[in-house]
């Protein structure tokens, strides 16, 4: 019903982005209750996600092959050095981690540092690059206490966005801390770009507490 009220809503002159905001009943100050995670949507995001990988020569064809915009190392870790950002996400291995370490200054900040929880350092590039090119995204809780995420468009169908947001709502509910007492998903809103935000029942949800 929220997925519909939010498509006949949507008054944009564009395709506006559709858009998660969970209120989890955890204190993010504490390392225990930190919940961070990756998910693969039904139906993607709707979003072309540009990718840089950072690899060595003998893995950049095979990177290429599986879809990534730009791949390399010396010159793109001079490039974001002086300051270059310009991709959604950046995907390398364990083995060039220690090469771009000290590139955490500059990535941190904008969410592009490559990380093992979510999923951007990996023995196999690959298969990350593809899972990224169909829509698999990684999100983390604010200090707020809420997780935002992007979920769809508009032009998804509500069969679609419905099942993006079951999908993605179940995933953070998998991901409760066993140090979380209480009311664990406390709301549920969608929104799009433009557009008003609608609160989902959290018990459809709720079924395994």
């Amino acid at each position: 019903e929220a997925v519909e009220l939010l498509k006949s809503t949507a008054s944009g002159k564009f395709n506006e982005s559709v858009d998660i905001a969970i209120r989890l009943g955890i204190d993010p100050k504490q390392s225990s209750q930190m919940v961070r995670g990756t998910v693969s949507l039904p139906h993607g995001t709707g979003k072309q996600v540009t990718a840089l990988v950072l690899c060595n020569p003998e893995q950049e064809k095979d990177a290429k092959n599986a879809g990534a915009d730009f791949v390399g190392l010396e010159e793109y870790v001079e490039k974001i050095s002086k300051g270059w950002t310009d991709v959604d996400v950046i995907i390398t291995t364990p083995q060039i981690m220690p090469k771009i370490a000290k590139l955490g200054k500059i990535l941190g900040p904008r969410g592009l540092m490559p990380n093992p929880k979510s999923g951007t350092v990996t023995t196999d590039v690959v298969k990350t690059v593809k899972e990224v090119k169909a829509g698999k995204i990684d999100f983390k809780i604010e200090k707020t206490g809420i997780i935002h995420s992007i979920i769809g468009k508009v032009a998804f169908t509500s069969e679609q966005l419905t099942e993006n947001v079951n999908e993605f709502v179940q995933t953070v509910n998998s991901l409760k801390p066993p140090s979380s007492k209480g009311i664990y998903l406390k709301s549920i809103n969608i929104s799009s770009t433009m557009g008003v935000g609608f609160n989902i029942e959290t018990k459809a949800f709720i079924k395994s507490e």
